[in-house]
């Protein structure tokens, strides 16, 4: 197997990230309508770079990045919950051709290690439902189901 590695990502790195955004904005839109056709977009990626409680990787194949996936301390939303803080993770995204061969698993392992080296010991991430390929690749790395979010629509 072709040497896969990971780094922390750079402003130079951007237009390859932006253009990893709308990847995972189209790949999402069939799992929920509300997003907008044009000029989407989820994440501050600038920001994200320069974020310290944020770490932001690229997995790369000789010099070409080909994946995506960032890992966040957020305050957790809640007193009642045993943490004050958790870690998030988003931007998983691997293209096409070189999925299939544990990237975004290696991503996922390297966040959840920077997360435990920041004193956080629990991790979150969203995904859709409807998604069946990207929940079983994240339940194959430890996550399980916690909590359903509901949507209405109505307009």
């Amino acid at each position: 197997m072709t040497n896969i590695n990971l780094r922390q990502a750079t402003i130079a790195d951007l237009e390859i990230l932006l253009q990893f955004e709308q990847n995972v904005l189209e790949a999402e839109r069939p799992f929920n309508s509300s997003i907008k056709p044009v000029d989407a977009s989820y994440y501050d990626l600038k920001d994200m770079i320069n974020d310290d409680n944020t770490l932001l990787l690229v997995a790369y194949i000789d010099n070409q990045i080909i994946g995506s996936g960032y890992a966040q301390i957020r305050p957790s939303k809640t007193s009642s919950l045993i943490h004050k803080t958790h870690s998030y993770l988003g931007f998983m995204y691997v293209e096409t051709e070189f999925r299939g061969l544990g990237i975004n698993k290696k991503i996922i392992d390297e966040l959840i290690e920077w997360t435990k080296n920041q004193g956080v010991s629990d991790v979150y991430l969203d995904v859709y439902e409807d998604n069946k390929a990207a929940i079983r690749a994240y339940e194959k790395v430890g996550f399980s189901m916690s909590l359903v979010e509901m949507k209405l629509n109505i307009v």
